[in-house]
């Protein structure tokens, strides 16, 4: 992603164990491992804290963007130990990033239960890209803030952000609406079109690309699906 604009501020630190002046981590019972090795599943308790500090740091962002997000008011939203979100999310970044990521399964979620009504592959997916900017474009400041900490994201969040790629892709062949796997040409272009659509919403953001352009943009990066 490029850089934020120069009134942003400068990327913050991403911590990757408890800052000082944070209360002491939860008891280990009561949050996600963090063995070396493969993740557990979350237990039902857990899912449902998880949740509760995504929906309060999306709604803070919504309010107020990424400045808005601040880790205790979060913790105190989600009412959950300061210690526990820092387990759960060990930095602002990675708490914003997953955000991304949520919002970007609701919007393939929807996708998937009202499919575009065209039926060639790329405006199906140029209309597909821009139900998603619209509905980003509803929510400016959260949009800010997702983009911001996507800016941020240094190698420690790389998992997190490869996630968010491979959710955006996911829309976008959902898009396509063919039944049998994709083409390597098509997972070229599919690569493509998600730069694409991740550059011009960050032109959007910044002031430097219409909505007409940003939907111009998507159509044309879209149309590479019917290349030979």
């Amino acid at each position: 992603m490029p850089p934020p604009t120069s009134t942003a501020p400068a990327a913050p630190a991403l911590p990757t164990v408890t800052p000082p002046g944070a209360p002491p981590a939860a008891p280990v019972s009561d949050v996600p491992p963090t063995a070396v090795g493969p993740t557990p599943p979350l237990t039902a308790r857990q899912a449902e804290r998880r949740r509760r500090i995504l929906r309060t740091a999306t709604a803070l962002a919504a309010r107020g963007g990424y400045e808005a997000v601040q880790m205790r008011e979060v913790a105190e939203g989600a009412q959950v130990a300061l210690g526990t979100l820092y387990r759960y999310f060990p930095s602002k970044v990675h708490l914003l990033v997953a955000v991304m990521l949520e919002q970007l399964r609701g919007l393939q979620e929807q996708v998937r239960r009202h499919p575009p009504a065209e039926r060639e592959p790329a405006p199906r997916v140029a209309e597909a890209l821009t139900r998603a900017f619209h509905a980003l474009q509803r929510e400016p400041l959260l949009a800010e803030a997702m983009v911001r900490a996507l800016s941020f994201a240094d190698r420690s969040v790389s998992a997190e952000v490869d996630q968010v790629s491979v959710a955006t892709g996911r829309l976008i062949l959902d898009a396509i609406g063919q039944s049998e796997p994709p083409t390597e040409a098509q997972r070229a272009a599919v690569r493509v079109i998600e730069h694409t659509w991740h550059a011009a919403l960050v032109a959007w953001l910044s002031g430097r690309a219409s909505i007409a352009e940003v939907r111009a943009d998507l159509h044309t990066a879209a149309r590479l699906l019917t290349l030979p």
